[in-house]
């Protein structure tokens, strides 16, 4: 055994001092000053404050109401990012782990952060190597590097042998000495070569660049058209201060300032309200993913039941199933020296160790010494330890240690079948190590008896899912049957008819078809639960995979959504990009509900902010086609997008959702925003040229011909505010009518003449009444059209 005395503090000091430390730049969220400058200093902001300048040089500064939009865009989303940062960077201080190291002799736990060039670092069973480095002593020490070469299979290490970070133990255990830490190791590398050419992972970041772009391919030429139009062609009509505020009226409501803003308060929230059920969301596309998840794979151990379990009985077989004091004292010595020894290669024994050592009533003074020993493994599904003159003892499942006696194995999965999870013993005649082949002619000597509980909150955390129509997979290495009687009080679809994954094929096609058909999958290998995820998604699946242990790492890390328990392994946390920090399944539907939430009412908004600039677009090229001038003036604008648009889709952006998202955002939105922005602009402009014709275009009559495109513009959008909104509440009732009060406020009281409104004319509420009605009518229709001959398109 080498000298195990880690670095003296000197030595640590001159390695700081140097800079040789892990420090690497990893954010759970942006810093404060970068949180100010993303929010205040926007493209959106900047049209603003020119628009916002032009205005007050004409001396109206009411009209400048709308640059109040760039102090809430700008404080609205610094207090939600800065809470959502708050929430994050507690989580994942709560979440982080910490590895061991020695220093001076003594083993003490540090930040990963922490660690420098040379420290001797202490791995166990489930730890993430955290740097390069060497082995320096292994004790049958396995690592998985699949995430950095892509093969499955574990890698046994001896000393001296390298290890890369990003790799983690999956048995065994060790010290190694880090030869490359910080922007030095591989894992920093590679990520940081991948971060050059990863895709976008977030459809809905996408589908709103995509109708951003859209956008802005119509607002250049016409906003040209606008500004040349109001500036000179109309200048016969009204003033040039008057030509400056149409101008700016017609600008403003091109911009979709909230869009973006209310993206991001609805994401920020979510990350909030996760955060108050202890769940860490890792990355935000993660809350999206959430919303669209219509299967969750489930590992039973640590998930499904809860972390601890109990020793119930202790069964001897064969010649050692003779009942005396001497039988009996022998197996338990087998048992307790055995589980003793690859318990202390372990560090960190799992729960059916515990289990064993805490239900053994009196563990021998006398127990045997290990000459070697083998520690558990989920790819081998066994332990060893080997004697001197007392035999070489196996730990592991009853089919693979028992598969040649018939006998055995009936008595094991006799049990198992009952939902108790069985351990078979058995002697081989031989010692083995990690490569070996388990012989053919083991004896059977006990089976180990282990009783273990259903979660309080599995059984109604699944009948949400089942309510939801969210497939359930419960994934286990145990035996199926086992794992049937388990889950048999849960309600599974299915959980009658197990599947022993050791049947399953090959074939990607074979296998998906036959993970689509059943339930409960028993026997599953670490990268067959990885195989089956990439079945279920090979069928148009998006999957949630939920584990705690390392021989989940390869599921959680492919799947859509990995959520791992706070209390699983440091690389399942590392992996997941959910972490449930309180270790509870129920915080599993708040997380479902919440990207719900956010994907759903994001896409509310969006019509919303898409139809105002359609029909902002429409109008101003149609007026400046017609070389008439604007009818509205940016004080008109501000109060039509309070009410019809920015307050309510402050509230719509947080209410309650549970529909599941689905794919093709950008098309739902435009069937929606492409016939309101239409209808609105053409029934606008037609209501005023109207009110034009009757009344007169001239200066002294554009305060009439104003309101009757206001009151039209008014009635179709709430129109389009009242279907946006459904299905409606009686909350939601009431935020709609509250809006259309405040309307009717500023249009029939004395505080028009504030706004410049004269509603008091025959024409005026004639002319727009109908415009409006016919407007509505035509909106509504054509969207009951549209929407309907989509849903037949997606059911043929």
């Amino acid at each position: 055994m080498p000298n195990l005395q880690g670095l003296s503090n000197a030595e640590i000091s001159e390695r700081v001092a140097s800079g040789q430390t892990n420090l690497v730049e990893s954010k759970t969220s942006r810093s404060y000053p970068e949180i100010f400058r993303t929010n205040v200093f926007t493209r959106i902001n900047g049209i603003y404050l020119v628009l916002f300048l032009v205005v007050m040089s004409t001396g109206y500064f009411f009209d400048g109401l709308f640059g109040l939009l760039i102090i809430v865009n700008s404080v609205v989303g610094m207090i939600q990012e800065v809470r959502a940062k708050h929430t994050l960077d507690r989580l994942a201080i709560i979440g982080k782990a910490k590895p061991t190291v020695v220093r001076e002799g003594a083993e003490q736990e540090i930040e990963a952060e922490d660690i420098v060039l040379g420290d001797l670092i202490k791995l166990s069973v489930g730890d993430q190597v955290l740097v390069d480095g060497t082995t320096v002593s292994s004790h049958a020490l396995e690592v998985d590097e699949s995430m950095l070469t892509g093969e499955a299979d574990p890698v046994l290490k001896a000393e001296s042998e390298k290890l890369l970070s990003g790799s983690f133990v999956v048995s065994g255990a060790g010290y190694m000495e880090a030869t490359a830490v910080g922007k030095d190791a591989y894992a920093v590398k590679l990520a940081a070569e991948a971060s050059a050419f990863r895709a976008p992972t977030s459809q809905l970041r996408s589908g709103i660049d995509q109708i951003l772009k859209y956008i802005t391919w119509l607002l250049i030429p016409v906003g040209i058209l606008t500004i040349v139009n109001q500036l000179w062609f109309v200048q016969g009509e009204t003033a040039f201060p008057d030509a400056l505020r149409g101008m700016v009226a017609a600008l403003v409501p091109m911009v979709p300032e909230g869009l973006v803003l209310m993206t991001s308060v609805a994401m920020a929230v979510g990350v909030i309200r996760l955060g108050k059920f202890n769940a860490l969301v890792q990355d935000l596309p993660a809350i999206e993913q959430l919303a669209r998840v219509n299967v969750v794979c489930a590992d039973k151990t640590g998930t499904l039941t809860e972390d601890g379990m109990r020793l119930a009985e202790i069964i001897p077989l064969g010649q050692f199933a003779t009942k005396d004091q001497k039988s009996d004292s022998m197996i338990s010595n087998i048992i307790a020296s055995a589980v003793l020894s690859i318990s202390l290669i372990e560090e960190k024994p799992n729960a059916s160790t515990l289990a064993i050592l805490e239900g053994l009533e009196d563990i021998p003074a006398d127990r045997w010494e290990p000459q070697s020993r083998v520690p558990f493994s989920s790819f081998r599904k066994w332990s060893s330890a080997s004697f001197n003159n007392n035999g070489h003892w196996i730990f592991g499942a009853p089919d693979v240690l028992f598969f040649a006696n018939k006998d055995a194995l009936t008595a094991a999965d006799r049990i198992g079948e009952q939902g108790l999870r069985v351990i078979a013993l058995a002697r081989s005649k031989d010692a083995l190590s990690a490569n070996s082949k388990l012989p053919t002619d083991l004896e059977p000597a006990a089976i180990v008896v282990l009783e273990q509980k259903i979660r309080p909150e599995a059984g109604p955390t699944l009948d949400f899912f089942t309510k939801q129509d969210v497939e359930l997979k419960v994934i286990s290495g145990d035996n199926p049957k086992s794992v049937a009687a388990v889950v048999s009080d849960l309600n599974i679809p299915g959980a009658n008819e197990p599947v022993d994954a050791r049947t399953l094929p090959d074939s990607p096609e074979e296998l998906a078809e036959i993970v689509g058909q059943h339930s409960i999958f028993g026997r599953v290998a670490p990268a067959q639960k990885r195989a089956m995820v990439h079945a279920l998604q090979a069928r148009g699946k998006t999957v949630a995979m939920t584990g705690d242990g390392v021989n989940d790492v390869l599921a959680l890390k492919d799947a859509d959504v990995g959520v791992a328990m706070g209390s699983g392994s440091p690389a399942s946390r590392a992996v997941a990009r959910i972490v449930l920090l309180d270790n509870s399944f129920a915080t599993l539907p708040h997380a479902v509900g919440e990207g719900r939430r956010v994907i759903g009412n994001i896409e509310r908004v969006a019509n919303l902010f898409l139809t105002k600039t359609l029909y902002s677009v429409i109008l101003a090229l149609l007026v400046g086609l017609t070389a008439v001038p604007f009818p509205f003036l940016p004080r008109h604008i501000t109060v039509i997008a309070w009410f019809t648009i920015g307050i309510p889709a402050f509230f719509l952006a947080l209410w309650p959702n549970n529909e599941r998202a689905k794919d093709g955002f950008v098309k739902r939105i435009l069937l929606l925003a492409v016939p309101g922005g239409l209808v609105i602009g053409i029934t606008t402009y037609v209501a005023y040229l109207i009110a034009r014709h009757v009344n007169g275009g001239g200066i002294e009559f554009q305060v009439m011909n104003s309101t009757t495109a206001f009151l039209t513009v008014n009635i179709i959008a709430f129109a389009v505010l009242l279907k946006v909104a459904s299905p409606y509440s009686p909350l939601k009732v009431l935020l709609v009518g509250a809006m259309i009060l405040g309307t009717v406020l500023v249009t029939f009281t004395p505080l028009n003449q504030l706004f410049l409104l004269d509603p008091w004319h025959e024409t005026v509420l004639i002319v727009s009444g109908i415009a409006g009605a016919i407007g509505a009518a035509v909106f509504l229709i054509a969207t009951k059209i549209l929407f309907g001959s989509s849903r037949s398109g997606q059911a043929g």
